[in-house]
């Protein structure tokens, strides 16, 4: 009965959780078309994916996201702007039931695209940034949730290497998204 006991009162091995969350958002503020959250007319969306491993206080992620129209809607037909972010994170929250919320941030890849007419320059930059926010993961179970957030996204300002630039556009946003999360 003591053994037993003392089996019980013994902490249970750490088991992480995988998850992927497909998203669907908007960014605003910054360098987007959009100026504000609430004052805009062209919510142009994003989209992407999250997927990590949490353990009971935290763990890791790699999100990536794509927005088109980034800069917001042009006059010519044949204008095409584009953000994509490649992110990975550290995540810090524990686990209150089947509530999670949750700070994170992290580095990566933020990669600007502006094509001005099919005929003429075509810009594309690829950026080392970061980006933190936080947000809430509501689990339905175990192997389904919901997950919102909001993260800000900002390149290195004149990234250097051995007398090479490695950053040159700087770049400033925020995204609000809203997902499903798959646990296994």
């Amino acid at each position: 009965m003591f053994v037993l006991g003392i089996t019980a009162m013994a902490p249970a091995p750490a088991a992480a959780q995988g998850f992927i969350s497909p998203f669907i958002g908007f960014n605003f503020g910054g360098d987007s078309g959009c100026i504000t959250a609430t004052n805009c007319e062209d919510k142009d969306s994003n989209f992407g994916v999250s997927g990590g491993k949490l353990w009971a206080l935290g763990g890791l992620e790699v999100d990536f996201g794509y927005a088109r129209n980034f800069f917001g809607e042009s006059e010519t037909e044949d204008s095409e702007t584009s953000v994509l972010t490649f992110m990975t994170n550290v995540v810090i929250g524990p686990k209150i039931g089947p509530v999670r919320p949750y700070i994170l941030g992290g580095v990566g890849l933020i990669k600007s695209h502006v094509e001005l007419t099919l005929g003429s320059v075509l810009d594309s930059s690829n950026n080392f940034g970061w980006d933190m926010g936080g947000g809430l993961m509501i689990m339905f179970g175990r192997h389904i949730g919901v997950r919102g957030d909001m993260r800000v996204f900002r390149t290195f300002d004149d990234v250097g290497l051995l007398g090479l630039e490695l950053s040159d556009t700087k770049l400033t946003f925020y995204r609000a998204t809203g997902g499903v999360v798959f646990g296994f």
